[in-house]
């Protein structure tokens, strides 16, 4: 337990390491892995759009004998073929989206599931998003997405520098693609909630690869002058100095996140709360991942193909290396001198 409880202290000065950085081959080809799955699972089975974004009719009938049976039923008798979701959300709610409907078929819905649930057409909550509206969406949701990247890139450049702001923006494409490829797996539909998780996670992200960063930044400051270690070595006791710290912040956040999707949304039922955090809960913890495993090895890479730095690496390598040659002094005793310890002879003749 003590050795536990000082590992925090002993990374940070640098007793104790673990090699993040010189191990990148793995957490590549582990990355590499989880992104061919997500881009398979994406192609394979897509994801599951809302109405929000593909448009459709969507019907919630609020009652203590509320079924998906039941919605089901009532589904067949009004003769809707189209495709459904349908949801149950807390204990008197039941949620049915289809696609586009008449308005004929949409009054003959309704009438059956007045009809089947026994309560009055005027209290089923009744919602009709057009297809232009939800390429509207759709439209408005990459646009956000795309220029908070920018933005982030921008920011990156001007406070640390180019590379770093690569390397940040490369890690957040991890981060998305995988909770996207997690989120087509699972088959939880993309709603205006995800859309708002994907930006939180990519916030919370990109802030776990500044605290990184910044420590980079400190911990290489002057090192092609100084020569003591090469650039990748700093960097990877940065990330180490750090770690306690990413990993305290990310398991202080996964515990509400957790509560919300494990607790709300599993055991309550509240089913308007898994699309968020799902999400949430996935980004937070790729996103730990990819600040120390991605973002600062792609980070040493990029820098250790600089001339300055290749020469550094040189440098430091000859000199752990270096074996010395020069040739002992021996230094005599006044015991071994020999004949010159003997009297000097008497020259007055």
């Amino acid at each position: 337990m003590r050795k536990l409880s000082g590992l925090g202290g002993r990374l940070y000065r640098g007793e104790t390491s673990i090699d993040f950085v010189g191990k990148r081959k793995i957490w590549y080809s582990f990355s590499a892995l989880l992104i061919l799955a997500s881009a398979f699972t994406l192609f394979a089975q897509g994801l599951h759009l809302g109405i929000e974004f593909k448009g459709g009719s969507s019907f919630t009938v609020t009652t203590p004998s509320a079924s998906i049976d039941i919605a089901k039923q009532s589904l067949t008798d009004a003769q809707i073929t189209t495709q459904n979701i349908i949801q149950k959300v807390g204990s008197d709610k039941v949620r049915i989206q289809t696609d586009a409907l008449t308005s004929l078929e949409q009054s003959t819905l309704e009438a059956t599931l007045a009809k089947n649930f026994n309560v009055s057409v005027e209290s089923i909550d009744s919602q009709i998003i057009g297809p232009s509206w939800g390429e509207e969406i759709t439209r408005k949701a990459l646009y956000g997405l795309f220029g908070f990247l920018l933005v982030v890139m921008l920011y990156l450049a001007m406070t640390f520098e180019a590379k770093m702001a690569i390397s940040a923006i490369i890690a957040v494409i991890h981060d998305v693609v995988i909770t996207v490829g997690i989120y087509a797996l699972v088959g939880f539909e993309v709603t205006p909630a995800t859309i708002i998780g994907f930006l939180t996670i990519l916030g919370y992200s990109l802030y776990d690869t500044v605290v990184v960063f910044d420590k980079v930044r400190e911990n290489t400051k002057g090192i092609a002058a100084s020569g003591k270690t090469t650039y990748s070595k700093a960097a990877n006791l940065a990330v180490n100095q750090t770690i306690v710290r990413s990993f305290n912040t990310s398991l202080v956040a996964l515990l509400p996140v957790g509560s919300i999707l494990f607790v709300g949304a599993g055991l309550l039922g509240a089913g308007t709360l898994k699309d968020l955090s799902l999400a949430l809960f996935i980004g937070l913890i790729t996103g730990t991942y990819s600040s120390i495993c991605i973002a600062t090895p792609i980070l040493a890479g990029l820098r250790e193909k600089e001339p300055a730095m290749q020469a550094l690496a040189k440098r430091v390598g000859t000199r752990g290396d270096k074996v010395s040659t020069n040739t002992p002094t021996v230094v005599e005793s006044k015991s071994d001198r020999g004949p010159r310890n003997q009297p000097k002879r008497d020259r007055r003749r």
